[in-house]
């Protein structure tokens, strides 16, 4: 079958090749109508293929590509703000920058990239927040485009992915608890679709087990990553019956944490005496709150780093040395933690 060209592009759009020319070389301003049937004639064509050898054959954009949802003004979201800067400066030590745009969904997400790689606007991807049947991944990978990701998917699914080990990170948080009288240690989890939920999950369970302790199913409560979430599910929780209710929460996350603490405040438990809270993510805002917050610490430098060496190899035609990393968290003990628990 022969390769398509420009002209068949512009037949299949039914327009002109200077519109089409206009449209995938972003070079003069073509309606939005118009431009989205150019780009959606190129897809059906296959004249991608074309478009990225030109670039290759061209020069690099030395652009990155990387995409995030805006945290709500009321929420904030320390690990996206590290990583952002994690990743800019990685790339920057390698000469090359990254293009930030904000999404609301993951179909426009999608659909930006397919847009960017038409278009030859980047020379690769860096993706978050991944799960497991993650749409964004599959159609990277059909795509047959460099990215890379900060989280994991699939098993079967071959890419390079950097991601923090969320089991080893609970397992140290829950030992800790243990070692300090604690025995029932309740956790504020994420809802069963989040792959990293499960991670963290996993590691708390594991660690009770391993201990011989039985687990409440009231111990485990799931809630969204939200401070209101997490402040009623920990209200609940701590509404238990005093021989049944925890005394030590394990958060997944430090806005979590937070919302446990101010649960346990409001219903007259004194966090760093009577309730311990660990979280996740070691925030900037940690340290400071009363008492200091304990939670696991992310190395997000190094995973920018790494993350930023996998796909400039990636983009130059290297292999990455190891396509696969999990990092450790490491634990900061605090005084929201750090007193023994006796009956």
């Amino acid at each position: 079958m022969a390769t398509p060209t420009i002209r068949d592009v512009a037949r299949e759009a039914g327009v002109s090749t200077a519109t089409v020319s206009y449209v995938l070389n972003d070079s003069r301003r073509v309606a939005e109508e118009t431009r989205q049937r150019v780009l959606q004639a190129a897809q059906r064509l296959g004249y991608r293929a074309n478009i990225i050898a030109r670039n290759l054959q061209a020069s690099e954009t030395r652009l990155l590509g990387y995409t995030w949802r805006p945290t709500p003004p009321d929420q904030f979201n320390p690990i996206l703000d590290q990583f952002l800067n994690a990743i800019a400066q990685a790339a920057a030590r390698h000469e090359y920058h990254i293009l930030t745009f904000p999404t609301t969904s993951i179909e426009e997400e999608i659909a930006i990239y397919r847009e960017m790689v038409l278009t030859g606007q980047v020379d690769g991807f860096v993706l978050s927040n991944t799960n497991l049947d993650d749409p964004r991944v599959r159609a990277l990978l059909e795509i047959g485009f460099p990215f890379v990701a900060f989280g994991r998917s699939n098993p079967q699914w071959d890419f390079p992915w950097v991601d923090v080990d969320g089991v080893h990170g609970v397992v140290l948080a829950t030992q800790h608890l243990l070692e300090r009288g604690h025995r029932r240690i309740g956790c504020l989890a994420w809802p069963e679709a989040s792959l990293t939920g499960q991670y963290r999950l996993e590691g708390y369970r594991r660690t009770m087990a391993e201990a011989g302790l039985a687990v409440d199913p009231a111990w485990i409560m799931r809630t969204e990553n939200t401070y209101e979430d997490a402040y009623r599910t920990a209200c609940a929780m701590l509404s238990l019956p005093s021989r049944q209710r925890p005394s030590a929460i394990i958060a997944l996350s430090d806005l979590m944490a937070i919302g446990a603490m101010n649960a346990a405040a409001d219903l007259g438990l004194e966090v760093g005496r009577e309730l311990a809270v660990v979280g996740f993510d070691d925030a900037p805002v940690a340290r400071f709150l009363r008492p200091p917050l304990s939670s696991l610490a992310q190395p997000i430098p190094e995973v920018g780093e790494r993350l930023a060496t996998m796909l400039i190899d990636l983009v130059n035609g290297r292999q990455p040395a190891e396509p696969h990393v999990l990092l450790k968290p490491t634990l900061v003990v605090r005084a929201s933690s750090a007193f023994r628990y006796t009956e």
